[in-house]
């Protein structure tokens, strides 16, 4: 980005970044998340590394937080409140040793533990007992909430062995997931709104102007430093300091030998965060030795001798450079956001689909826009979005084409729809498409068969449809490129082994619109054989449990039309046999969803096999569901499950289940 850009850019940055942060640390809510906002700073923060010129005193690089509320007594820090600087990758950490030893040179000791999401708090005490407590407020001044911080237990309000003088420990206020989880369940019972978080929680309830409020809230503490009254060597001397006091600490604190010692500790405590019962969102790393972190002092905002490793965000922000139209197997134009490349939750992204047309005026996306995107797990990267006032002048709302972009047949909506349609059924993008899904793991499952020698096989002509697979000849193959002799004797030999398919395989083989692997599954249970479903009414259709109207009327309309017909025709004529679908089964009305990873087998493997058995497989979290099979690294919809009261098995459980 040239500078008169970037001046721009960091303008505008700069005045989201603030609004943001006074919501954040002022009114104690939210319009972006955590990740979004960190992406934002990142963003100016090597703006300004880039031209360090344009850095000023005001900046959100270079203050500590925002203003204190006047709705409480203001109280002066004995010594400032810093926040830490952040890094988001094992080359930030090796970038900040190397500063440090430009500074002090020596051999470091590494303290790593866990960065709880809460509130952090200031805590004096004189001769043993708790005389205030403050929040950081803007670092330099808080705000007096010494009576709201009483009323949390971990918090001692007299000090164990009652030492004379001055203490100062700082620590964090926080709240355990399942403590939210019940509170929300109790707003939702009594109609009040739910809380989005326990961070907002922690700091809403402690800046309550009525302590009584604050009592009736579960919140926890944990303390982390010792600024005055006492002194130690490192910082595991520090932390059995604050146990004697009466403090609980941050678990799993470790002491590393160097920072490459420390990457398998990273690595381990972001796979465990979701098992975690508080929210974790990194890794603080301080030089264990205390004297030398304080000769390394302060620089801007941070402390050189502490540093933050955030783990790897689901949600950021970057700029939409394009949007541009993709064409599916059904036909469906699909309109997608190309990207400025972003790192989120540990992949760079650089495309995310924006669903429909209808969807992209609801968020209003355009080229040029900064945009709020999410990647949770497996999830395909989507907007969240769009943050208007970084949006640049002249932006034009965007329009879905009237003609295809590849064959210039006419765009068609569906009557009431939010889908628009290329009218050619013949149009390449959706021959290759249907292709490629028709002998994919959830179809014939035909290995071997990627999506380039599909291509190549279209464009060559010798197919136009995945019927015309079983009448190639390896003569048709040799001449193409890539392909020997014995290549296209072994694809050819692969493909006449799947020529029996299972009714549900079969079902989703044939692109069916709105049909999925569930839905077809569903059908072939109820059915048994394939005649039957073509033959059944719209309301018999709509009968079977998870198809209903929408389904049933599409089911209806594509095995009425003419070019399945000849399509299913071409199939028998191929020698393809649909086999009957088994009734029951050991895990008939049974349905299963997943989280986390499962250690055995994959998804579509567990997925298959529950489908064999007679049993569902949802989609969503529900009261409909049976069984959650909770694999490594859970996410939500566990917890989700436990308010509802789902019955929750682990991948172990599930194996036995299912052998």
């Amino acid at each position: 980005m040239k500078k008169p850009q970037a001046i721009q850019r960091i303008a505008k940055l700069r005045e989201e970044i603030n609004h943001h942060r006074y919501l954040y640390h002022v009114k104690d809510t939210q319009e972006i998340s955590d990740a979004a906002l960190d992406s934002l700073k990142k963003e100016l923060h090597d703006l300004e590394q880039t031209y360090p010129d344009l850095i000023i005193a005001t900046s959100p690089t270079q203050r500590v937080g925002g203003q204190a509320l006047t709705s409480f007594k203001q109280i002066p820090h004995s010594t400032r409140m810093l926040s830490l600087e952040d890094a988001f990758s094992t080359k930030e950490l090796t970038a900040w040793e190397e500063r440090n030893q430009k500074i002090v040179p020596g051999k470091y000791q590494y303290f790593a533990e866990l960065k709880i999401d809460g509130l952090a708090v200031a805590l004096i005490y004189e001769n043993g007992e708790l005389i205030t407590g403050a929040t950081r407020g803007d670092g330099s001044t808080g705000e007096d909430v010494t009576h709201n911080l009483k009323t949390i237990e971990a918090i001692p309000l007299t000090l164990r062995g009652q030492p004379q003088g001055k203490i100062e420990v700082r620590g964090e206020v926080y709240m355990l997931k399942k403590d939210f989880e019940q509170l929300n369940a109790q707003r939702a019972k009594r109609g009040e709104k739910l809380f989005a978080n326990p961070r907002n929680v922690a700091a809403g309830s402690i800046r309550q102007l009525n302590p009584a409020m604050t009592a009736t809230r579960p919140l926890r503490f944990f303390a982390w430093e010792i600024t005055a009254g006492l002194s130690a060597a490192n910082r595991q001397q520090e932390y059995q300091q604050l146990q004697d006091l009466g403090f609980p600490v941050p678990p799993g604190a470790t002491v590393f030998s160097s920072l490459a010692a420390v990457a398998a500790y990273l690595k381990q405590a972001e796979l465990s965060r979701l098992s975690q019962p508080f929210l974790v969102d990194g890794v603080v790393l301080k030089i264990n030795d205390l004297s030398l972190s304080r000769r390394l002092g302060i620089v801007g905002k941070a402390p050189r001798g502490s540093i933050a490793f955030k783990f790897a965000a689901e949600e950021a922000t970057t700029v939409v450079e394009d949007i541009v139209v993709q064409i599916g197997r059904t036909g469906v134009l699909t309109p997608v956001a190309q990207l400025r490349p972003v790192q989120v939750a540990g992949t760079t992204v650089s495309r995310a689909t924006l669903h429909n047309a209808g969807e992209v005026a609801r968020k209003d996306v355009r080229v040029g826009d900064t945009v709020v995107i999410h990647k949770a797990g497996d999830i395909i990267p989507e907007v969240v979005k769009v943050l208007p006032k970084l949006r640049p002048r002249g932006t034009k709302p965007f329009t879905m084409p009237t003609s295809c972009p590849v064959c210039r047949a006419k765009v068609v909506q569906e009557p009431g729809g939010a889908a628009h349609r290329c009218s050619n059924p013949n149009c390449f993008p959706v021959q290759r498409e249907q292709i490629s899904h028709a002998i994919g793991r959830s179809g014939f499952d035909i290995e071997g068969l990627g999506d380039k020698i599909v291509e190549q096989l279209l464009q060559a002509g010798l197919i136009e449809d995945p019927p015309g697979l079983w009448q190639l000849t390896v003569g048709d193959l040799t001449p193409l490129e890539r392909f020997a002799d014995k290549s296209a004797d072994n694809l050819i030999k692969e493909i006449a082994t799947h020529k029996k398919i299972p009714l549900a395989r079969f079902l989703v083989a044939l692109s069916i619109p709105n049909v999925g692997t569930v839905t077809a599954q569903d059908l072939a249970r109820e059915f048994r054989e394939l005649a039957k479903i073509q033959q059944a009414s719209v309301a018999k259709l709509a009968a079977v449990d998870g198809v209903g109207q929408v389904v049933a009327t599409s089911l209806a309309q594509f095995f009425k039309a003419p070019r399945t017909i000849k399509l299913l025709d071409q199939y028998q004529q191929a020698g393809i046999i649909v086999s009957k679908a088994k009734s029951g089964g050991p895990l008939a009305g049974q349905t299963f969803l997943f989280t986390g990873s499962l250690p055995q087998m994959t998804r579509d493997e567990a997925k298959q096999r529950i489908q064999a058995l007679g049993g569902k497989v949802a989609s969503a979290i529900g009261k409909n569901v049976n069984y959650l099979v909770a694999g490594e690294a859970a996410g939500k919809k566990e917890r989700q499950a436990k308010a509802l009261g789902l019955k929750i098995i682990s991948p172990q459980q599930f194996a036995q289940m299912i052998s």
